[in-house]
């Protein structure tokens, strides 16, 4: 199965490792842009970005980085990771993203979920209490104008459609959706019963924890009529590439430790320590973080206890503090990491 991994980088373009050394919101993009054209360089797969309405990040309007990340690549993928649809309109999504595929000439894929930060559903007027609801029929809807321009539809939450003309139409004849997931058996149930692609986010816990859930997508998939060998699974990761273990810990502590102080503050979660860092980074744990040939054999043992993978993604942007190691953190991924995995 490794043989055939795609590997990519998922940004959630922190700005919180930076604030130490007075990093600001444009140079923050700056640096983003020059972290996909490093990825495009190596022959990684895929560049994803996060949607987040908090001041820690800088990806509120992705699809506006993408247009500018589409227009600057020419190889690599560019995948919403996620787009937090319950809280969005489904014509708008699919809007933006077919225009960001005209760009990039059939590169866009979309990751769609409801979001662990639930900051989009007050600030776009939505109630939380929905949030399940509101998933379910916006991921149908956007389904259906994958194959259909001039829709008839009427939902709970939408106004109707009644044949309007969804424009413009993507270059792919039918626009990648990911159904992005993370550890509630209905979200993986929901990705096999729609017959899409999953993706999973894994930030702690076990890599085999996951695998009865995973299981259940593929159950649930071959029900509805999706050969096995059509049932992708990819997974997000936290992880990071350096020289050495040491160097690649020591280059990402400092900024998961500030990200993890401020978010997990707010959310009742223990400090931030280095003795549980090193933990969660150890063989057994769910960081993938050190050396190409550690990397590497994590993403081995990933790929096994989950019965196979088709993607991995590396949120490694809290150590977006040090431009230059994330640089190079990308090129040995793609450079190094991934030809160990073809190989």
């Amino acid at each position: 199965m490794s043989a055939f991994i795609e590997l990519g980088i998922d940004s959630f373009a922190s700005v919180i490792a930076g604030q130490s050394t007075g990093l600001s919101p444009a140079r923050r993009v700056a640096h983003l842009l020059e972290e996909a054209d490093a990825a495009d360089r190596a022959g990684l797969d895929v560049f994803g970005l996060g949607e987040h309405h908090r001041q820690e990040f800088i990806e509120s309007a992705p699809t506006v980085l993408f247009g500018a990340i589409a227009a600057r690549t020419r190889n690599i993928r560019l995948q919403s990771s996620v787009t937090v649809l319950g809280a969005a309109d489904p014509v708008r999504v699919f809007q933006d993203y077919a225009t960001i595929d005209l760009i990039s000439d059939g590169r866009a894929e979309i990751v769609a979920g409801r979001g662990s930060s639930t900051e989009a559903y007050p600030l776009f007027g939505f109630d939380l209490t929905d949030r399940d609801t509101l998933f379910d029929e916006k991921i149908r809807l956007l389904m259906k104008l994958r194959g259909d321009s001039h829709p008839h539809w009427q939902g709970r939450f939408r106004t109707p459609l009644r044949g309007y003309g969804i424009y413009p139409r993507p270059v792919q004849s039918s626009l990648p959706v990911w159904l992005g997931a993370g550890g509630t058996p209905a979200s993986f149930v929901r990705a096999g019963h729609l017959g899409l692609p999953l993706m999973v986010a894994i930030i702690g816990g076990s890599f085999a924890r996951f695998r009865p859930l995973v299981d259940l997508y593929r159950s649930e998939a071959a029900i509805t009529g999706i050969p096995a060998d059509e049932q992708k699974t990819g997974v997000h990761v936290i992880g990071f590439v350096a020289d050495s273990d040491s160097a690649a810990r020591n280059a990402f502590y400092p900024g998961w430790r500030d990200l993890m102080q401020q978010i997990g503050h707010e959310r009742g979660w223990s400090s931030p320590t280095r003795k549980k860092f090193e933990a969660l980074c150890e063989e057994a744990g769910p960081y993938i973080i050190g050396s190409p040939a550690t990397v590497a054999r994590k993403l081995q043992s990933l790929s096994g206890a989950l019965g196979g993978v088709k993607r991995v993604n590396f949120q490694m942007s809290s150590a977006a503090g040090d431009h230059e190691a994330m640089l190079r953190s990308i090129t040995l991924l793609g450079e190094k990491v991934r030809p160990l995995l073809r190989d």
